[in-house]
């Protein structure tokens, strides 16, 4: 436990934290019935909780591959505070019962919703920083460079769609002008927030929904190096996997496959459309996505021999 905390103490104090925070939200939704917006009220804070805990210690991990990493573990700092900030926000609107996001309806709403809203832009800027310094960084495995290289540059763009669930939606504004509900902002797209969602995400199944996009996106920074670790595990036992320009190849066709898909389920939401109820045209746009990927695969999988190398040098591999 002593050799995990020190990849980066602050981050994985933050994720011990929201193991703790785990616990507790499983516990109160065993004895606290409460509802809100069609859901338990203690659901929420458990989605975020085990989210910040996967983030930080993939965070904290990257952060240690790092040979010159002063500004990143300052950059890492700057995250686990912001996190811990958000989370005490919902937590502690959890326990008031009542909205975290997007909620104006009292003076004591807003501030803890600015907060949140603060503190997300603080963490992408935070986040963005250690991108950069991991896409400098020369790290020796190549399908792990890319890997976690594309994983960290697809997480920017899902945790960026954040920012589109702020803005005020039609007719918010004027609600509130006449002395209806103050909520400005929503995740969800030509539908109301809550309503019929999928088990546990509670994303809509009437409607678009950002967090689709959001959630895929951000967590590209662990899919991606995993299965860059997979295949080299699977080497062992499949020699085509032993070349690591295939297994680079893979990697860049995953890497496709994940950004193409977290863009797909994005366009999706912004035009209204559940995840789990999509029209023809996006059953075109996952068509061609799946030719591409498996055009990859293909060209991933490409014997030596047909890569230019000479006859003799196939043989041998």
């Amino acid at each position: 436990m002593s050799r995990l905390i020190r990849l980066h103490p602050p981050l994985m104090i933050t994720a011990l934290l929201m193991a703790a925070l785990t616990v507790w939200c499983l516990v109160g939704l065993g004895v606290d019935d409460r509802m809100l917006l069609g859901v338990p009220i203690w659901l929420k804070p458990l989605k975020f909780a085990v989210s910040v805990m996967i983030y930080s210690v993939t965070l904290a991990w990257l952060i240690s591959l790092l040979t010159k990493r002063r500004l990143a573990s300052a950059m890492g700092t700057v995250i686990a505070v912001t996190a811990l900030a958000e989370m005490a926000a919902i937590v502690g609107q959890a326990a008031r019962g009542h909205r975290s996001h997007f909620n104006f309806a009292t003076t004591l709403d807003g501030a803890l919703f600015m907060l949140m809203a603060v503190s997300i832009v603080v963490l992408w800027l935070a986040t963005a920083v250690v991108a950069v310094q991991l896409i400098r960084q020369r790290i020796g495995d190549r399908p792990a460079a890319y890997a976690i290289r594309a994983g960290i540059l697809v997480a920017i763009a899902g945790l960026a769609e954040g920012f589109f669930m702020t803005r005020p939606k039609p007719g918010q504004v004027e609600a509130a002008t006449n002395g209806g509900e103050r909520i400005f902002g929503a995740h969800s797209i030509g539908v109301a927030d809550g309503g019929d969602g999928l088990p546990f995400v509670n994303w809509s199944t009437v409607g678009g929904d950002l967090r689709v996009g959001h959630f895929i996106g951000m967590h590209a920074l662990q899919a991606l190096p995993l299965f860059a670790l997979a295949l080299t595990l699977l080497a062992r036992r499949f020699g085509r996997l032993a070349d690591d320009r295939t297994r680079a190849r893979l990697v860049l066709t995953a890497a496709t496959a994940y950004a193409g898909l977290t863009a797909l389920v994005t366009w999706q939401a912004l035009r209204g459309q559940s995840v789990v109820h999509p029209d023809t045209l996006t059953w075109a746009a996952a068509g061609v996505l799946g030719v591409v990927v498996l055009a990859g695969i293909g060209w991933a999988l490409r014997r030596p021999a047909e890569r230019g190398l000479p006859m003799n040098v196939a043989a041998v591999r």
